[in-house]
């Protein structure tokens, strides 16, 4: 696959995720937090180049993109989209012959090494993303000792990115895919099919960006209002007709200044999962 290739595929994931609305998160149908939907399609134009570039190591890849993202938009957009997206592109870029994409990806991460590490760091200072905080162990603050995987195993009880470098992205590929290839086949429509995904992961694991920020203050609403969601997806043949509880709950949570903004990077990373194995899959055939 090209570079081209999987930039035009990041790309459309990215915006997949904006079409999608996902209460309490920026979407076409709501900005919020002080970030627009302009901001993200930005982010997401500027960083696909780097984020793509096969003449750089996993760690560059994600620090340039943060660089180039840092630049063009004054707010912390997608730094846990990068870090998703990154070892997915880098796995799909170099994936050897029939080898699945869940194998190559095991081996990226397998294989990160201290420099990768130290670019990330370096990538989350630039980004400072909100309630970073410090660490007894790899804080991002000083040079990294240890792998980049293994910097990521220190941070994952704390963080569900992290999680997805230590488990191989098992939320994803045994999890969060299969709700979005199940319900893009039942809708037809893979806006409203990241949208399930969107509120089953929330129904399924508390949201690290707002653990950070307010710790369990608002997991029971967060949960009790994603599990109604959810009853309603799973009955209607047209979700377009759950849009006036979706504005209720989005207003609700962006009052609260409740943004599940971990789980909306987690469907970037399931809608792109999808899109690349689709591709893949294709050239496989032709």
């Amino acid at each position: 696959m090209t570079s081209a290739d999987l930039e035009n595929l990041y790309q459309q994931a990215c915006e997949v995720e904006l079409q999608a609305f996902k209460p309490g998160n920026v979407s076409v149908y709501s900005d919020g937090h002080d970030m627009t939907v302009a901001d993200f399609r930005i982010s997401a134009k500027v960083s696909a180049a780097p984020i793509c570039n096969p003449d750089y190591c996993l760690g560059e890849k994600i620090f340039y993109a943060v660089q180039a993202t840092r630049q063009a938009v004054s707010c912390n957009t997608n730094l846990g989209i990068i870090l998703l997206c990154a070892p997915l592109i880098q796995a799909a870029s170099s994936k050897a012959i029939g080898m699945s994409l869940k194998c190559a990806l095991a081996e990226v991460l397998a294989n990160t090494t201290v420099d990768d590490a130290n670019w990330v760091f370096k990538a989350i200072l630039l980004a400072s993303p909100g309630g970073l905080g410090s660490s007894d162990q790899e804080d991002v603050k000083n040079i990294a000792s240890v792998t980049l995987r293994e910097s990521m195993r220190i941070a994952s009880l704390r963080d569900r990115i992290a999680l997805q470098y230590v488990s191989n992205y098992q939320d994803i590929f045994d999890f969060s895919v299969n709700v979005y290839y199940n319900c893009a086949s039942r809708w037809g429509d893979r806006n409203w099919a990241a949208v399930a995904v969107y509120v089953k992961l929330l129904c399924q694991f508390p949201d690290s960006h707002i653990e950070r920020k307010y710790g369990n203050q608002y997991s029971e609403l967060v949960v009790d209002r994603m599990t109604m969601l959810n009853e309603e997806l799973s009955k209607t043949d047209s979700p377009e007709r759950i849009k006036p509880m979706l504005y209720s709950i989005d207003q609700e949570l962006k009052s609260k200044g409740v943004n599940p903004g971990t789980t909306a990077d987690m469907t970037v990373v399931t809608v792109l999962t999808a899109l690349l194995e689709e591709q893949l899959g294709k050239l496989k055939t032709s």
